[in-house]
């Protein structure tokens, strides 16, 4: 499956939505809290916590569930929408990524998250932000994901991106400031 948004318009509202992406383990968490702490709005990723939730309701493999992606994008526009009002809100990932993680695990993409991914397609910054990993994966009862794999993941994220027409700003592994710096330069230039 194919899906170009080329000739994407304008961002609809005055908020810029920018997107961190990358492979488990890549960093996203700690660059977020430190965009957090420097004033902007952040919106925690979603997939870790549909998993985790799921979880300590006795399901040890949530994504095998039927409904896995479409809990997944619920979870991600309830978050949005808690950004209304902010000038630039960054997340940890998006519906894109729920896409890219349906297309590594092999899961069929059901009609809400092709809508969703649409919708974050004309909504989101055309500008996203690809954290590379770190060489290394810590794993937990959500991330159960090693360094070869996590690779490949990211290639997936990387693909699907540029495939739905975003640029990508490359976050090379790294110390956190020089990471986070990369980011607000990107940011402030626009």
């Amino acid at each position: 499956m194919v899906i170009r948004h080329a000739g994407r318009p304008a961002t609809f509202s005055p908020m810029r939505r920018y997107i961190l992406t990358g492979a488990p383990g890549s960093g996203k968490t700690a660059l977020l809290r430190q965009l957090e702490l420097d004033g902007y709005a952040v919106v925690e990723e979603a997939a870790t916590d549909v998993i985790a939730l799921r979880q300590a309701l006795g399901v040890d493999e949530p994504w095998r569930e039927p409904g896995f992606l479409e809990r997944i994008v619920d979870l991600q526009r309830t978050r949005e929408l808690a950004t209304a009002g902010r000038a630039v809100a960054f997340f940890d990932r998006s519906p894109v990524c729920t896409l890219a993680l349906g297309r590594h695990l092999g899961i069929p993409v059901p009609a809400t998250l092709l809508a969703e991914v649409d919708r974050a397609a004309k909504t989101y910054e055309p500008t996203a932000f690809l954290v590379r990993g770190q060489g290394f994966v810590h794993p937990t009862a959500a991330r159960r994901i090693g360094v070869e794999e996590a690779s490949r993941f990211e290639r997936i994220h990387e693909e699907t991106y540029r495939e739905l027409g975003f640029t990508l700003v490359d976050v090379p592994a790294g110390p956190l400031a020089a990471r986070v710096s990369v980011i607000s330069s990107a940011v402030s230039d626009v």
